[in-house]
């Protein structure tokens, strides 16, 4: 496991198991929001947001946390390992409501409330999105080493468990 990905809904978690995965790994660990948003809650560019992505997908080793569905057969092309976190709607909502008002380093501003319009994108994540990025992973499923998680406790007990 030399480049991973981790994708899921918001508020599934993503950026909770990268961060346990690069303490267990060492591993850098980059944040899309991080690449496509400013501090001002505006956005980069798509080819600035892409020159960096592509910069990143050079290198040795990384986690890559984020969906970002434009560039994920990009990143499923660069990778070896595919986290998918494929929880309920119910877990995500309660995921983040949990970091309102919460510092976070995946994101470069505080969340003050569960704004209408991000609510909606995750109650519309199982029939927008998912459908493609499962899609995506049966087309690399023979290349790519991709572990789906249905619960938190599983993939809790993924990075519990020896790996040795």
């Amino acid at each position: 496991m030399m480049k991973v990905i981790v994708i899921g809904c918001p508020g599934a978690g993503k950026s909770t198991f990268s961060r346990k995965l690069r303490e267990q790994t060492d591993m850098p660990l980059h944040y899309l929001d991080r690449l496509w948003h400013n501090d001002d809650r505006t956005t980069v560019s798509e080819a600035e947001f892409d020159q960096d992505l592509t910069a990143i997908l050079q290198q040795e080793n990384w986690i890559l946390d984020g969906n970002y569905l434009r560039t994920l057969e990009l990143r499923l092309q660069a990778c070896d390992t595919v986290f998918f976190l494929d929880y309920p709607v119910e877990v995500c909502l309660a995921g983040v409501e949990t970091r309102i008002g919460k510092d976070r380093e995946d994101l470069p501003w505080v969340e003050t409330e569960f704004e209408a319009e991000f609510k909606q994108w995750i109650l519309d994540f199982a029939k927008d999105q998912r459908p493609q990025i499962c899609q995506l992973l049966d087309k690399y499923q023979a290349t790519k080493n991709i572990f789906i998680f249905k619960t938190r406790e599983a993939a809790t007990a993924y990075l519990n468990a020896d790996k040795k």
